[in-house]
Parts: C-alpha cells; sequence; structure tokens
C-alpha cells in the first residue's frame, strides 16, 4: 500500500507542550497531563493548580480549518443555548473557544465530565435517545454551518476515492470491482438525497458518543459534525439490520416526532449511507497511515483479504439496494455481510 508520508506535527506534541498550551491561554496548572484515548486528534487530561481536571483536544493539523472549527464549537453553543444535554467546551478566559499552538495545531478544552456510554438498549432508552435526537435537530436546523462538510456522494465517496486511487492503496485484484461499488452507491446516495432537507446533524451519533450521567444523556465529540439529512444520525444510533433493532428504530422514530417532524420514506437511505461510511471510514485509515497507532490498531487493513472483504460488502449493498430491500429501511439480509460488518468498520474512534 503506497501512502504519502507527512511529517506528524503531533509527534512534537509534548505533555510540556500540551502544559505550556494551557497556561498559554491563561490558566495556571500543575504537572499532570494524561493522554485519553482518540485516534483522529490529540486528548489530554491536564490538571489545574486548584486541582480541578480538564480535558485539552489538540485537533489534527490540516483537517479542519479555523472556520470549520469554530462552526463545530457554534453548534455546540446553539445546543447548550437551547438546554440539550452535551459535554460543551470550556471558554478560555478571554471568553474565545479556539487557540493554537505554534500557529499549527488548534485546541480548545472541555471540563472534565465522568460518565458512561449507554451498553444496551432498550426501548425506553431509544425512546430517550429520540427526544433527545428531535431536539438536537431543531437547533441544527435553527443555524447555518456554510464552510462544513456537506454529506454527499463527493465528500464521502468519490473524493476518497481518488484519493486511494491515486496512492496505489486497494488491493489490484479488487480495484475496479470496488470503485464500480462505491461509485454506484454514491449516485444512488445523492440521487435518493436530491431534495430532502438537511441541516447540521452530529455526523457520527454512535452510542460510544453518547455518556449516561446522572440518569441524563450527553452528547459528546461534534468533531465529524456534517451538514446532511436527519437520517445519519438516526442510523449510526441504531445501525443494525435485524427485528429487534427495527424495533427500537421505531421507538426512537416515535420519540423523536414528538419535538421534530421525520421522513420515513429517507430510510431507504440507510444502506446507500452506510456504503458510504464504509468508503470514507477505509479512507481515513489510509490518510493516517503514516501515524504509528494506526497500524498497529488496524493490522489487517490494506491486505488482500481487506480489501476482498470491503469489496463484496459494498457489492451486497448496492444488491440489497438494486433489489428494494432499502426501500423498508432495514430489511434483514443475508447473514454473511451481517457478521462481517461491525461497530469498528463504521465508527472512526470505536474503542470497545
Amino acid at each position: 500500500m503506497a501512502t504519502d508520508t507527512p511529517i506528524d506535527l503531533f509527534l512534537s506534541l509534548t505533555p510540556e507542550k500540551v502544559l505550556a498550551a494551557v497556561e498559554a491561554a491563561g490558566l495556571r496548572t500543575n504537572p499532570v497531563c494524561y493522554p485519553l484515548n482518540s485516534f483522529e486528534n490529540r486528548v489530554y487530561e491536564v490538571e489545574l493548580e486548584d486541582r480541578t481536571r480538564i480535558v485539552g483536544k489538540f485537533y489534527r493539523p490540516g483537517r479542519w480549518t479555523e472556520a470549520q472549527i469554530l462552526e463545530e464549537h457554534r453548534f455546540m453553543a446553539d445546543l447548550a443555548a437551547a438546554e440539550i444535554p452535551i459535554c460543551g467546551i470550556l471558554p478560555f478566559p478571554d471568553s474565545s473557544t479556539l487557540k493554537q499552538v505554534d500557529d499549527d495545531i488548534y485546541y480548545c478544552l472541555y471540563p472534565r465530565q465522568g460518565g458512561r456510554a449507554p451498553e444496551e438498549l432498550t426501548e425506553a432508552m431509544a425512546s430517550r435517545i429520540g427526544m433527545l435526537l428531535g431536539r438536537l435537530h431543531n437547533a441544527g436546523a435553527a443555524g447555518e454551518a456554510p464552510h462544513r462538510v456537506r454529506l454527499c456522494g463527493d465528500t464521502y465517496v468519490r473524493e476518497d476515492l481518488e484519493w486511494l486511487l491515486s496512492h496505489d492503496t486497494i488491493s489490484a485484484g479488487w480495484t475496479s470491482r470496488y470503485a464500480a461499488a462505491a461509485n454506484a452507491l454514491a449516485d444512488t446516495a445523492d440521487d435518493w438525497m436530491r431534495g430532502l432537507p438537511t441541516h447540521r446533524v452530529h455526523g457520527d451519533f454512535h452510542l460510544g458518543n453518547l455518556l449516561l450521567r446522572d440518569d441524563v444523556v450527553h452528547v459528546l465529540d461534534f468533531d465529524d459534525m456534517v451538514v446532511g439529512p436527519a437520517v445519519q444520525d438516526i442510523w449510526l444510533c441504531l445501525p443494525g439490520r435485524d427485528d429487534w433493532t427495527t424495533r427500537l428504530r421505531d421507538a426512537l422514530l416515535k420519540a423523536y416526532a414528538t419535538f421534530r417532524e421525520f421522513d420515513r420514506s429517507s430510510l431507504r437511505l440507510v444502506e446507500p449511507l452506510r456504503g458510504l461510511r464504509m468508503v470514507h471510514y477505509a479512507a481515513w485509515l489510509a490518510r493516517r497511515w503514516h501515524d504509528p497507532v494506526f497500524p498497529t490498531t488496524w493490522p489487517h487493513f490494506g491486505t488482500e483479504s481487506y480489501w476482498s472483504e470491503e469489496t463484496l460488502a459494498l457489492e451486497e449493498l448496492l444488491r440489497m439496494v438494486r433489489s428494494g430491500v432499502a426501500e423498508e429501511g432495514g430489511a434483514a439480509p443475508p447473514a454473511e455481510p451481517e457478521e462481517e460488518l461491525t461497530n469498528a468498520d463504521f465508527f472512526f474512534d470505536w474503542d470497545g
């Protein structure tokens, strides 16, 4: 697998530099700094002089522009103003939310918050999440994000596929089939999204990005916020295809409808969006391969068997879409793809 090998500016982000960045923002620290789990960005827990702890998030250089990050922060501020429980940003003493380290790495701060992700969804919890998501989408539709990524076939497949092909990333024996299936799913997604309302959505709304604390469900990690259809957050929350998932999704959507109308015909997008996610995920891994943590964490990526499995899974999705299975928003497919696809295939920072 041939890829570029850019200089990873994160390699210079030492604990001392993290502490210096927090102090440069006007906060006094103790010499205590722990790295927390995150693949895309660098996240550290830092102890302040008064013994309280905060979390510093350092954005991967070159991924987002300043304007895009500030739109993420603005979305979070809008949600907080609407009293939607999120793990929000901690303003710096000068009231700003974003600063830089050596003009290369943007960073922000969060209060340290405990809690756990919901371990298993019940119908009652699905209903609670549905009401939360309806309120979140109301706030998302009330504001604009002109600089953020639009969820479409170009941004989630065609641009990524062009990169994968230009870097000879896909195993030669699977290149044409993989590209054909990916492009066909992108075409279908674009066609079916045409005319569908879009607005700011979380973009990565899986259970790992929900935090249950004091019996309140909080939403965290808006790093992948996009402008797209509401169904993107719906299917990521409940990605399965079995009867129980369909039942949970129905409970979620009934609760969602108490705050916001949802067009159930958009559920046919679940399978095309699943395909877009798979291609985008593969490109994300390939683009980050220079980071030492990626080959260690995903040793199977880039192998012949990896690309054969991904290609066959995309082709199966395409068959489902073309046969009309996707029209029902989650009818059960053949067993083989269900066994191959796991949470780690779709969720960028999944660790469980």
